[in-house]
């Protein structure tokens, strides 16, 4: 018996390995489902203002996905024909980059010079190696393949959360039924209403900051006279969804564009310039103050969630790390023994509240 408590940690580890193994190898399955599943929470709280003026939950799902799915529509129609030209013309813009950044360039080319050499000589002390092509999928393939994937997998999007939206209370009536004691039922009840505010909020808050984020960065680029500046709006709409990375890469790609587009390379700075700073003020100011501080979260263990789920699913992965972060904290902050990771997880300064505490501090400075 004294071995149960060590047993016990050693099964829920291999069962929490078995799911993150599972969830690796069911991408395709689990993140569609997981995703339906945020777009239902994000649109619950429009979904119960309109039932509280007398809209049924049936009706107002499929108006808010019906919406979301013309939304979708029209961002693809409007993009998609300027990033396919835009496709086309990497090669040519890539040439031109490397001719406005004739500096670096020639740093580039050096260092790929000295590993040619390098190469030689392993090639002339070691033989010829064998050169092994292997024959790759179309490029006409390839989009078809991923376009039909795509397609499908926004299709259980939105059919799922037309089901969640429309189910209106039936899931909690469920789980409230499933529970043994009053208790466990009260607590169950009151971690998922805690579950749906808290993730709802966060993600309509963000997805709003992010849509005005879209407007005022194509704005921007659009008076400094870049071209379809409104896809560049679109695009940092959707790649500010993914903390850090996202508006590090918009700024990159913003820049290589403009640097291609105008003729000085201190006017062309000016867009990613921009970018940046708009991004810094969304990022560090306006986030933070709309969010709130009890939604904000350890920025450390944001960091590692995004670059675990990145690692794991991609930049899907990526996109929905935080939301499965607020998750957890809920869940943990709503059960007694997870309180100490609710506790590492939130950004709140803890106070030292009594005397051990302070003496504990002080003997660490």
């Amino acid at each position: 018996m004294e071995h149960l408590p060590s047993i016990r940690r050693s099964l829920q580890l291999l069962v929490l390995i078995s799911l993150f193994v599972t969830a690796y190898f069911a991408k395709d399955l689990i993140l569609p489902i997981v995703l339906g599943f945020l777009l239902a929470l994000t649109l619950s709280p429009v979904g119960r203002a309109l039932y509280r003026i007398g809209v049924p939950h049936p009706v107002s799902a499929f108006l808010l996905v019906t919406t979301t799915s013309l939304v979708i529509a029209a961002v693809v129609l409007l993009s998609a024909g300027t990033v396919a030209i835009w496709s086309d013309e990497i090669p040519e813009m890539g040439r031109e980059i490397q001719i406005k950044l004739s500096g670096v360039s020639n740093a580039v080319e050096t260092m790929r010079s000295a590993s040619e050499e390098v190469e030689k000589l392993g090639t002339e002390t070691g033989g010829k190696p064998q050169e092994v092509v292997v024959r790759q999928p179309g490029l006409l393939d390839t989009a078809m393949d991923t376009v039909s994937k795509t397609g499908a997998s926004l299709a259980v999007i939105l059919i799922l959360a037309l089901f969640l939206l429309g189910s209106g209370e039936l899931f909690y009536l469920k789980l409230v039924q499933s529970m043994p004691t009053l208790k466990e039922k009260k607590r169950a009840l009151h971690t998922v209403y805690d579950v749906e505010k808290r993730v709802s909020r966060y993600l309509l808050t963000i997805a709003t900051i992010n849509a005005v984020l879209g407007i005022l960065v194509g704005t921007y680029l659009t008076v400094l006279g870049l071209p379809s500046a409104y896809i560049w709006g679109i695009a940092a709409f959707m790649l500010n969804f993914l903390p850090y990375i996202g508006g590090f890469a918009g700024v990159l790609l913003v820049a290589g564009f403009s640097l291609v587009t105008f003729d000085t390379i201190g006017y062309a700075m000016l867009a990613p310039i921009g970018y940046l700073t708009l991004t810094l003020l969304e990022g560090q100011i306006i986030t933070p103050w709309l969010v709130g501080r009890r939604l904000e979260m350890n920025t450390v263990a944001v960091f590692l969630t995004v670059v675990f789920w990145g690692w794991l699913w991609g930049i899907p992965g990526a996109l929905v790390a935080v939301p499965f972060l607020v998750v957890f904290k809920v869940v943990c902050e709503n059960f007694e023994p997870l309180h100490t990771i609710g506790n590492f997880l939130s950004a709140e300064q803890v106070k030292p509240d009594d005397m051990k505490d302070q003496e504990v501090m002080s003997a660490s400075e």
